[in-house]
């Protein structure tokens, strides 16, 4: 146990000093952030065909992100899908430090800020618009793990990953393993997470989300291969508890915009 809660406050400590540098991740969460669990929003834009995809990944990098940072959002990352998709999707992870800060974040159109940086976007025409339609969910994150962590230098891949359960209770043992056993192990294998949140709002409910991230495929593999035959997995997957508490998987591969 000494040894589990040392290597989870290394991970804490070295995201907050800022020694796990990544191009799009911004401030470190404040007090508030520190003494209780992030939420954190998934928003996915659609891209529109024909649109100005480039105006759009500014857009969102300069405009949205900066007023989302200064309006007290812990981090913000922005991500496009590994392979062509079509239509183009668009990921953006946005950690709020507490509920205040995420409603603080929907005054974008009453912020002098935001509605200075954001005028050349906001006088585009219906002609012009940049995306279909965006989704967004909600998460909160786990007691293991309550803060976002910084990317590891150089990751070039990052996996999201979505765990169903048939039933709430399903997916609420799922989360006691991770917190217990499981989050622990990732970290003694360096599967690099990022985040793990129960979805308390958007699709596929009930279940949890969490981010990977690598620096290339071939780490990826070899980190899962690590997992799969250690004895630690091994043992907690076979207790009871922990039986059928996961009946889809959905995961998506990202890069860094």
């Amino acid at each position: 146990m000494e040894n589990t809660m040392e290597r989870r406050k290394f991970i804490y400590a070295a995201a907050a000093s800022g020694a796990l540098p990544f191009a799009s991740f911004g401030q470190t969460a404040g007090p508030s952030g520190m003494a209780g669990k992030e939420l954190y929003e998934i928003r996915t834009y659609e891209a529109k065909f024909g649109g100005n995809q480039n105006l759009l990944k500014e857009y969102l990098k300069q405009v949205l992100g900066k007023s989302l940072l200064r309006l007290g959002a812990s981090n913000y990352m922005v991500f496009t899908e590994l392979g062509n998709s079509d239509p183009a999707n668009i990921w953006v992870f946005i950690s709020y430090p507490d509920a205040g800060s995420f409603m603080k974040a929907h005054t974008l159109q009453s912020d002098p800020g935001y509605k200075s940086l954001a005028a050349d976007y906001n006088a585009l025409t219906k002609e012009q618009a940049l995306y279909n339609r965006y989704a967004s969910s909600l998460l909160l994150a786990f007691d293991g793990m309550p803060r976002m962590t910084a990317p590891i230098d150089g990751a070039s891949l990052f996996e999201l990953r979505t765990y169903e359960g048939y039933s709430e209770d399903a997916v609420r043992r799922k989360i006691k393993m991770f917190n217990d056993e499981e989050i622990d192990l990732f970290l003694k294998v360096a599967l690099h997470p990022v985040f793990f949140g129960e979805m308390i709002i958007g699709p596929y409910r009930p279940n949890l989300t969490y981010m990977l991230n690598f620096k290339d495929m071939e780490e990826h593999d070899a980190r899962w291969k690590a997992f799969g035959e250690s004895p630690e997995w091994k043992e907690m997957n076979s207790k009871e508890i922990y039986a059928n508490s996961v009946s889809n998987i959905r995961k998506v591969f990202l890069k860094p915009l």
